[in-house]
């Protein structure tokens, strides 16, 4: 398999400008491909958002073409070398996604190589087989809770540890987590704003600057620090 996917938790960290953090990550996946194709539905100002993210990846020397302003949304897809699919709702994204009928034609060119895949928060969560880990609210319903499967496992951007000194007596995300472990077996990746997951083929590797808790279903959870090879959950 020769699938290139970059995964990122949130495309701010505190005190930074957008994707500052992981500049270098961004221009390594990204290598010699410049034009990526910018899908924008998981919010409702498409071009509001766009235009925000050509505003900061255009200086990094790339050029954004966002999705919707091409004439045809599956020849775009189908000549695109590299698909960005932004954050936002997860609802909303999954929702649109199927509308436009473009879960197969994506994962088709993802899996076989032909186009790399970065998403961030939102965009990482339909990477994995479902967003049933999504920490979204249902702001509108999409026909099914499946996603791309570019990935095995489950993403849970924005990743929160329990506080020990928090008042908060409602569930904490591990809690929900083990929720989902009650009814699924999928690995979900707890990964932390400033964290990243990138796989090339059958090798997956943290990176950023912060870690990530790895839940599977009757273990304890784990730690990993940035570096870590995830390479055993593809």
């Amino acid at each position: 398999m020769s699938r290139k996917v970059l995964l990122i938790s949130s495309s701010r960290i505190y005190g930074q400008a957008y994707m500052e953090y992981c500049r270098q990550e961004l221009l390594d996946f990204w290598g010699d491909v410049r034009e990526i194709l910018f899908v924008p539905f998981a919010i409702k100002d498409w071009d509001g958002y766009a235009a925000n993210v050509s505003r900061f990846l255009e200086p990094m020397g790339f050029s954004i073409k966002a999705l919707h302003t091409q004439p045809d949304f599956k020849q775009a897809i189908s000549e695109a070398k590299g698909v960005f699919v932004g954050g936002g709702n997860t609802f909303l994204l999954t929702r649109t996604l199927y509308e436009q009928d473009l879960i197969g034609l994506v994962r088709e060119r993802v899996i076989g190589g032909e186009m790399r895949y970065m998403g961030s928060s939102a965009g990482s969560n339909v990477a994995g087989p479902t967003m049933k880990t999504t920490n979204d609210m249902p702001i509108v319903m999409p026909p099914s809770f499946d996603t791309f499967n570019l990935v095995p496992f489950q993403m849970n951007p924005h990743y929160q540890d329990p506080q020990p000194d928090s008042q908060h007596m409602g569930e904490t995300r591990e809690d929900r987590i083990r929720e989902f472990h009650q009814w699924n077996e999928a690995p979900v990746v707890g990964l932390r704003e400033g964290g990243l997951v990138e796989v090339e083929g059958d090798k997956a590797t943290l990176k950023g600057v912060t870690g990530a808790r790895l839940f599977r279903a009757g273990q304890n959870p784990e730690e990993y620090l940035p570096g870590a090879d995830l390479s055993f959950l593809l």
